[in-house]
C-alpha cells in the first residue's frame, strides 16, 4: 500500500502484527468477545492520510493476538525493523501490535535496534469492529509520532500519550487509557496531530545486530514471584528438569521481588541451588512505581528499573550475546 502523494516524499513503514486494534466480532459493536488479528494492517490504514509530506507503505508481519506473542515473531519483526531502518527514504515505523504484551515487544525492540529513526508502537483497547473503536485514532497518533523530526527510539502511543520502551507497563483492562510510565510519565503528548514533548525521547540501545540466534535457540527464561508462603519448589523443579536433560532447559530465572529486592527465605535458597547449578538468576521488583536501591549484602543481581517481565527480556538476551 502506498497512496498517492507529492513526488519525492519520504515514506512511514507500517508493520502489522495483529491485536486488538486489528480484531473483529460478529456481534456487531461489541467491545469485548472479539477475534484478535483478523483485519489487515492495510485495511486498518484505510481512510487515514499520511502526515504531509510523507508516503505510507504497509506490511504483515504477522497476525495474532499478542498474548500469544513468541520469540520467532520477535525475531521477524526485528528483521523487518532492520530492513526499513536502512532504506534511505523511510523517515520513521509505525508497528501495530496487541496490548496484552506490548511492552514487551517495545523493550525487546529497544534492546536490538540501533537506528535513530523512530519506531512507534500503536495499539487499541477496542477492537476495529466495536462501536466507537480507538485504533484509528491511536494509529493516526502513531503515524504523526514517527513523522516528528525529533523522535527517535522506541515508543507506544496510546490514549494521546507517549511512552518510552523502557518505562511503558499497562495498568488497566480495558479502559482507553491502559498505560502509564510511573514515575517517569510520558515522554509527550499528542494533540491533533501535533507533539508536544515534555521529556528525552528515548535513546536506542542496540549495536551488534548479528548476535541474536534463531529462534529456536534463544535461551529459555523464567520468573518466579516471590509472596507470602513462598517456596523453592518451582525452582527446584526447573534445577531437576535441567539436571536430567531436558531438551531445552531453563538458563536463567528472574525473581519477581517484595519491596526493595526483598524475597522469601525458601525462594532464596532454593534460586542460590539454581545458581550453583549454572542457572542464571536476576531480581526484578513486583512493585510498580519507582525503582530497586540495591544493598551491598544484595544476593544476586538486581534489575533495578525494569519490571520482571522486562528483566527477563534483558537476561535472555543477555544470555544470548554470551
Amino acid at each position: 500500500m502506498t497512496p498517492s502523494s507529492t513526488a519525492g516524499a519520504r515514506r512511514l513503514v507500517v508493520l502489522g502484527t495483529g491485536g486488538t486494534i486489528a480484531g473483529s466480532s460478529s456481534n456487531a459493536g461489541a467491545n469485548l468477545g472479539y477475534t484478535a488479528g483478523t483485519v489487515s494492517v492495510e485495511d486498518l490504514l484505510g481512510g487515514i492520510a499520511a502526515p504531509d509530506g510523507f508516503t505510507l507503505h504497509a506490511e504483515q508481519v504477522a497476525q495474532l493476538d499478542s498474548k500469544d506473542m513468541d520469540t520467532a515473531t520477535w525475531q521477524t519483526l526485528h528483521e523487518r525493523c532492520q530492513h526499513w531502518l536502512a532504506q534511505e527514504d523511510v523517515a520513521g515505523l509505525v508497528i501495530t501490535h496487541g496490548t496484552d504484551t506490548i511492552e514487551e515487544t517495545a523493550f525487546f525492540l529497544h534492546s536490538v535496534l540501533s537506528s535513530d529513526k523512530p519506531v512507534v508502537m500503536a495499539c487499541a483497547m477496542r477492537p476495529a469492529t466495536a462501536r466507537m473503536p480507538d485504533g484509528p485514532q491511536n494509529l493516526r497518533d502513531a503515524l504523526a509520532v514517527a513523522a516528528t523530526p525529533e523522535a527517535t527510539g522506541v515508543t507506544v502511543v496510546c490514549a494521546g500519550e507517549i511512552h518510552s520502551a523502557l518505562d511503558v507497563r499497562k495498568d488497566h483492562p480495558y479502559r482507553l487509557k491502559a498505560f502509564s510510565s510511573g514515575d517517569s510519565g510520558p515522554i509527550g503528548y499528542v494533540e491533533e496531530e501535533s507533539v508536544r514533548q515534555v521529556r528525552a525521547w528515548p535513546r536506542p540501545e542496540g549495536s551488534d545486530q548479528g548476535i541474536l540466534p534463531d529462534a529456536e535457540h534463544w535461551p529459555r527464561v523464567e520468573i518466579v514471584l516471590s509472596h507470602a508462603g513462598a517456596s523453592g519448589a518451582l525452582i527446584d523443579l526447573l534445577v531437576q528438569e535441567r539436571e536430567s536433560g531436558a531438551s531445552k532447559p531453563v538458563a536463567g530465572i528472574v525473581l519477581g521481588a517484595t519491596g526493595n529486592a526483598s524475597l522469601h527465605r525458601d525462594l532464596e535458597q532454593a534460586a542460590q541451588r539454581a545458581r550453583s547449578a549454572g542457572i542464571e538468576v536476576r531480581v526484578a521488583a513486583r512493585c510498580q512505581e519507582g525503582r530497586l536501591l540495591p544493598t551491598p549484602d544484595a544476593p544476586f543481581l538486581i534489575m533495578t528499573a525494569l519490571s520482571p517481565v522486562k528483566a527477563r527480556i534483558a537476561l535472555m538476551l543477555e544470555l544470548c550475546r554470551g
